[in-house]
């Protein structure tokens, strides 16, 4: 059997409301919903029909290795545990060419999958069910080969200036369908990534914006501190808000096109309209328990368990980090550590995968999985026992696949060389990237502009072009 297969809040104001406070914070409700100009976050429309209405980004950071996932080179075989050339080496960034080592042909075995014979790595037997589901590039690059730039250039467009998130863009566009949720939730299993924070900054856009960092795997089980006051009554919480409201549109008139009043005052009302709801999406034991038995009972399980819950209840962008600080970073130990993470991570994509398909969700959800980067075909330079060999980091010809939303399925696209080490067909670059996932969001990435220090900013800067060949 396939696992996947009350009255209204505005009536419950109506029963239970009295006072001015009440009566603002109806108002307030009433706005959210019908799309009032004192929502930042209303729904808006793209400027062109979208294939899809919302982004579920896998983010594996630290780097998967592509040789040994996604990007199959048999013919590296035959040059295995010989010395790059030099006229390769030349062309690696000096940090890799300073301690490249010799070939390491990958270690797993490929298969073909699907229909389509999408080669796919044994570490993702789970996954590679679902070939036919998935768009894999191949030929990525980035500008780079460290994590800090790495991680802010995949995200935000820059691998050192402060610039907007693509959730926070994304956000900026669309608005949200959630009423009591933000529109950008980033998920986050222990800890912080590598850049921290200003991976998913709304920078010189209004805070509002700004993605909405949750620690799934808290202590004490409290994902979002403080959410719910223990020193008063709701029913008085709510009419004090109404009443702040009330007093907070009356200093606005004061303060006209605030944008930094504004972003407060939304993210405060927010946060009460999140008491109930937040409970509810992150509650994952709401599930059915085939549901929860099939994204299995993990972290990062319960963290894609979640991201589905937020998307079908109107969040635009949910980011899944594995895990803390760069998991994926194999400089040593690659074999057992990539086995470990495959297989924390195969059966949860999988489910959510099927899980999006089985409720019609898959069509119109754009699901994309990568890290900052990939990594060489060489070894490091180090120790000779195979289960200790690792890999350096790599930005001219890594891997990233997205699935639903308007990409063609069952699809490699680009090439990389023999040595796995460069680019020989289609280059697409992390603008390219951000342009095609903006398309197929409704939107031509050259006009989501925001004014700012006199200036027309985007996403892709001056840079990018769609990748048409990978449109359904």
């Amino acid at each position: 059997m396939n696992p996947f297969s009350t009255f209204s809040r505005r009536e419950a104001l109506q029963r239970i409301g009295f006072g001015m406070g009440a009566l603002a914070a109806s108002d307030l409700l009433a706005n959210v919903r019908e799309g009032g100009m004192d929502s930042p976050l209303a729904p808006r429309h793209p400027h062109f029909p979208a294939k899809a209405k919302r982004v579920i980004h896998l983010f594996m950071n630290g780097g998967p290795s592509q040789i040994d996932t996604f990007d199959h080179k048999p013919g590296l075989a035959k040059f295995d545990g010989k010395e790059l050339p030099d006229s390769i080496k030349k062309t690696l960034q000096p940090t890799q060419r300073n301690r490249v080592g010799t070939i390491w042909a990958s270690p797993f075995k490929f298969s073909k999958h699907g229909q389509s014979g999408l080669e796919i790595s044994e570490l993702y037997p789970n996954l590679a069910k679902h070939a036919d589901k998935l768009c894999v590039i191949r030929s990525m690059e980035s500008e780079i080969a460290n994590h800090s730039p790495g991680l802010l250039m995949m995200n935000c467009g820059h691998p050192v200036l402060s610039r907007p998130s693509v959730g926070s863009w994304v956000l900026y566009g669309l608005g949200t369908e959630s009423e009591d949720l933000p529109g950008y939730v980033v998920l986050m299993p222990n800890g912080m990534p590598t850049a921290q924070s200003r991976n998913w900054t709304s920078s010189f856009l209004p805070g509002v914006y700004q993605g909405t960092h949750i620690e799934t795997n808290a202590k004490g089980g409290e994902m979002i501190p403080h959410l719910n006051r223990k020193d008063i009554r709701f029913g008085t919480q709510r009419n004090l808000l109404g009443l702040t409201r009330f007093l907070n549109q009356e200093h606005k008139k004061e303060h006209p096109g605030d944008e930094r009043l504004d972003s407060r005052i939304h993210t405060m009302e927010l946060a009460f309209r999140m008491q109930s709801a937040a409970t509810d999406a992150f509650d994952v034991t709401k599930e059915p328990q085939a549901v929860r038995d099939a994204y299995g009972d993990t972290p990062v399980g319960r963290n894609l368990l979640m991201a589905r819950r937020l998307a079908e209840r109107g969040v635009r962008y949910v980011q899944c980090y594995h895990g803390a600080g760069q998991p994926w970073d194999s400089h040593s130990g690659l074999i057992p550590r990539h086995q470990k993470l495959a297989e924390e991570s195969d059966q949860p994509i999988a489910a959510l995968l099927e899980d999006l398909e089985l409720r019609g969700m898959l069509e119109d959800t754009l699901v994309v999985w990568g890290g900052e980067m990939g990594r060489t075909s060489t070894i490091q330079k180090g120790p000779s026992d195979v289960n200790k060999i690792g890999r350096d980091h790599h930005v001219d010809g890594f891997t990233v696949w997205m699935a639903g939303g308007g990409v063609k399925g069952g699809t490699a696209y680009g090439e990389t060389d023999e040595w796995g080490l460069g680019i020989a067909s289609n280059p697409v670059h992390v603008h390219d990237l951000h342009a095609t996932m903006l398309h197929l969001l409704g939107f031509d990435h050259k006009k989501l502009t925001y004014r700012y220090s006199g200036r027309d900013f985007r996403l892709t800067d001056v840079h990018g072009h769609v990748v048409e060949d990978i449109l359904a």
